[in-house]
């Protein structure tokens, strides 16, 4: 495993916002190596069981979409404090609902494809250290026999979950908490099938949720407030029953576990993204509580970003500083998964009288106000993430687009070459490069847009050609250098 490859990436994790990414840069015809400390396998012992809406749109951008959909159960309206039902039949998606789904089935799928586009995997490999100079980056690991080598890349990106040691070996700390401690896991079968696809409720001192594996076995998350011990405690079955008794009034006669655990639940989040040629991405930068199911979409939409920033610069294409637009983009964006992921779980476990009175409060409002609802919901779903555009550019740069139907198809097919897309008025003549392609709309709308590899507008303009000029004379001069980035 010993070399220097200039245009070399090491990625350092295989879980689902590792794979993403490995993939993403081989596909753009970067040399990737994947680095994991565990065996060649896919767990089934997964915690993220839910892909929302955005989630799905990166995965329909890379073919995906379909696949998945097919493996899992849709949900179109999603029940929060018990009260409060959210009708995600009105998302503007092709997804108007959530997926719930293993995490190994999408890792499963992501595994495929960065195999298929030719990325190298160095299981059971331990990152025991990191260093790095004006070239690239040397990382130290430690094999399964205990012999010791160097790694050599261009840049390497640390996905290798809560306790990184890309990021502990690069120096940056984790600052943060742990909101709930002693909870509890488990896969059981279960003799009553639940009503729903997921199963989920607090009352008083417990909270629980069910979802299926699709197997026979369903993943049990509990957690009661009297039964605050140490994670190094015994756990058995009686105690999942008696937590879920108490938060769903029936244990629906699990029984058969193949798996159970205690484990506390974190908001943590690095204070910078990038360390000179090191990157983090997923829960190496920001753990949240699991409320709302954000953690792992938060982690492929780090990935989606980040994946055709830094192909093109380590292709040549464009300059170092545009991976600092990594960080500016997508910090921002974990800090907001921490608070509204935080503000659910602190509201659903809300036992006092005041703290049960604003969520009574919060309940009603977000109930009538159909802006503070849609808020909400494109904060959950990530479909209302939008990145902030320089002064003085037009009002759409920064937003994500949806899957708009052009003549040439539908969006999120195009941007399956990987390559930024310029959609132009009908009628409107321009040719693309090997920058990016052009297509036209298949309605009347006259505004041009310049979407990212990642969904979202690069440059936009309502002003039409004058002279016989074309509309790709108005995007800036480079489109690789990226200086007019959202």
């Amino acid at each position: 495993m010993n070399g220097t490859t200039p245009r070399t990436v090491i990625v350092v994790g295989s879980g689902p916002t590792g794979l993403l990414l490995a993939g993403d840069l081989a596909a753009a015809g970067v040399p990737v190596t994947v680095v994991e400390k565990r065996p060649h396998r896919i767990s089934n012992l997964s915690r993220a069981f839910v892909l929302h809406a955005r989630t799905l749109e990166q995965l329909d951008a890379r073919g995906l979409a379909d696949g998945i959909e097919a493996k899992g159960q849709a949900l179109d309206r999603l029940q929060l404090f018990g009260r409060l039902a959210v009708d995600l039949t009105v998302l503007p998606s092709r997804f108007r609902h959530l997926l719930v789904l293993p995490q190994y089935e999408v890792e499963a799928a992501l595994q495929q494809r960065a195999t298929d586009a030719g990325v190298k995997f160095a299981y059971e490999t331990e990152v025991t250290g990191v260093t790095q100079d004006a070239d690239g980056v040397t990382l130290q690991v430690r094999a399964a026999d205990g012999e010791s080598t160097a790694l050599r890349a261009a840049y390497v990106v640390g996905a290798d979950g809560m306790r990184s040691a890309v990021r502990e070996s690069v120096g940056l700390p984790f600052p943060g908490k742990s909101v709930i401690r002693s909870v509890v896991l488990a896969d059981v079968k279960l003799a009553e099938e639940p009503e729903n696809v997921l199963t989920v409720n607090a009352v008083g001192d417990a909270f629980a949720f069910i979802a299926p594996f699709g197997d026979g076995y369903y993943r049990i998350i509990g957690w009661n407030r009297a039964c605050d011990v140490p994670e190094s405690a015994p756990l058995d079955l009686d105690e999942i029953k008696e937590v879920t008794r108490l938060a769903l009034g029936r244990d629906y006669g699990m029984h058969e576990a193949r798996w159970m655990s205690r484990f506390h639940s974190d908001e943590r989040q690095a204070p910078a993204y990038r360390v000179g040629r090191v990157l983090l991405a997923g829960d190496a930068a920001h753990v949240h509580t699991p409320a709302g199911g954000q953690g792992m979409n938060t982690g492929l939409q780090d990935a989606a970003n980040l994946g055709w920033k830094l192909a093109a610069v380590v292709n040549g294409r464009a300059g170092d500083a545009l991976l600092d637009t990594y960080e500016a983009e997508r910090h921002p964006v974990g800090k907001a998964v921490l608070r509204s992921s935080g503000g659910i779980v602190r509201l659903a476990m809300a036992n006092r009288p005041w703290t049960l009175a604003a969520r009574a409060a919060l309940t009603t409002f977000l109930g009538r106000v159909r802006p503070a609802r849609t808020r909400l919901l494109g904060q959950l779903t990530g479909i209302g993430v939008a990145y902030q555009a320089p002064r003085g550019a037009h009002r759409l740069v920064g937003t994500r687009v949806p899957d708009v139907a052009l003549k040439e198809g539908r969006l999120y097919e195009v941007l399956r070459q990987g390559m930024f897309v310029l959609i132009v008025p009908e009628g409107a003549h321009d040719k693309g490069d090997d920058r990016y392609t052009v297509t036209h709309w298949a309605s009347d709308r006259r505004t041009a847009l310049l979407v990212r590899p990642d969904g979202y507008v690069a440059w936009a303009s309502d002003d039409e050609p004058v002279d016989g000029g074309t509309i790709s004379a108005g995007i800036p001069d480079s489109i690789d250098s990226y200086s007019f980035r959202a």
